[in-house]
């Protein structure tokens, strides 16, 4: 196979993208805008991924070659993953362009849990040659010493195989889904939603750190109630196997409560008012708990709490909760009608954190129910 790029050379490019092409022994090119970057890693010549807990011994990435777009070189590539920050990708496309030739086709998939991020970037690009797929990234990287990347041991990128047109990644690591919007859905409503779960209680209960908060014994018996509830509704909706909606939660689980993640409450918890969208990891999963007679307190909690979550001052939720009571946060911000047995069901939680002085001054002492 010809060479790989990854537009992106950052955590998730090189630290997850660039060791999944490294295990499956694929020469890669990175490009990236950071000039620094570029020369440290070309000066280099390689660096290691280093794994949480010591799971597995850490892996050299090599095989490689750094570029900033002035000087990228992507003929060679027949697939191109693009790893950078939503609010980057047109940016990314436009650059992408300027450097694809207008005789052959390319593959190209962006590795970036942003909305809609394969539709922005098809537009940026602008070309009939391309076609763009999306992925869901799960594995968490953080930076290490100098150029090294510490990261949980993730196996794979899965993408959505009906916009790759029918072109084969080849790599076993990249794993192309048909229906990928029923699993990007499944994801959020798992995966997501259990960090909601842990972020906005572990706030209520007075925890930074994350995974402190993931194990506090209270939060976690809710958390493994929510997935028994949740897991038998995807599988009733979406058909998935029993056995291994509850594999995919339980990836999951042992993510959340791995303290060897560096990682806390705040970080989570940010921009509330996209989790509690309408349809997102909150709200969505409620209202399908609803429709299948299942119990949704835990969610409902966890949308009290995250409406009470307190951000720094600068921040937008912030002027948020000052211009708009719970009650209007509900309507307008998570679509909840006054009439609806959910809205009163949210309001009389928000009414139960408040009257028991939440959030909690000393980490883990004051119980949720």
């Amino acid at each position: 196979m010809s060479k790989i790029a990854i537009v992106g050379a950052g955590k998730t490019g090189r630290g997850f993208i660039g060791r999944l092409l490294r295990e499956a022994d694929q020469e890669m090119i990175l490009i990236d805008k950071d000039k620094d970057l570029v020369r440290a890693l070309n000066e280099a010549g390689a660096f290691s991924v280093h794994f949480f807990g010591k799971e597995r011994e850490s892996l050299v990435i090599d095989r490689f070659q750094a570029y900033t777009w002035k000087d990228a070189d992507i003929q060679d590539a027949e697939l191109i993953l693009v790893s950078v920050g939503g609010q980057n990708l047109q940016e990314a496309g436009r650059c992408l362009s300027e450097c694809l030739e207008e005789n052959r086709h390319y593959a190209v998939i962006t590795c970036e849990n942003a909305s809609h991020p394969s539709e922005t970037l098809r537009k940026a690009i602008g070309k009939k040659n391309v076609s763009v797929s999306e992925a869901t990234v799960f594995c968490t990287t953080i930076e290490g010493e100098g150029l090294d990347i510490r990261s949980e041991n993730y196996p794979y990128l899965q993408c959505d195989a009906d916009l790759l047109e029918g072109y084969e990644p080849g790599i076993a690591q990249i794993r192309p889904l048909k229906h990928f919007s029923n699993f990007l859905t499944r994801k959020l409503y798992t995966y997501n939603a259990a960090s909601c779960v842990i972020a906005y209680l572990g706030w209520a209960k007075g925890y930074e750190n994350y995974g402190d908060a993931a194990n506090d014994e209270e939060i976690l018996a809710l958390l493994d109630r929510n997935y028994e509830a949740t897991n038998r509704v995807l599988c009733r909706e979406y058909g998935y196997d029993e056995k291994d909606q509850e594999e995919f939660a339980l990836l999951s689980r042992k993510k959340f409560c791995d303290r060897t993640i560096e990682d806390t409450v705040s970080r989570n918890a940010r921009d509330p008012q996209r989790k509690l969208a309408a349809g997102e990891r909150i709200i969505g999963p409620i209202r399908l708990l609803h429709q299948y007679g299942e119990d949704a307190s835990v969610l409902e909690k966890t949308a009290a709490a995250a409406i009470l979550y307190i951000a720094p001052p600068e921040d937008p939720w912030t002027k948020q909760q000052a211009e708009k009571s719970s009650g209007q946060i509900l309507e307008e911000i998570c679509g909840i009608r006054p009439d609806e047995k959910l809205y009163s069901n949210i309001m009389n939680e928000i009414y139960f954190l408040l009257s028991c002085g939440f959030p909690s001054e000393t980490s883990g002492c004051r119980k949720l129910y």
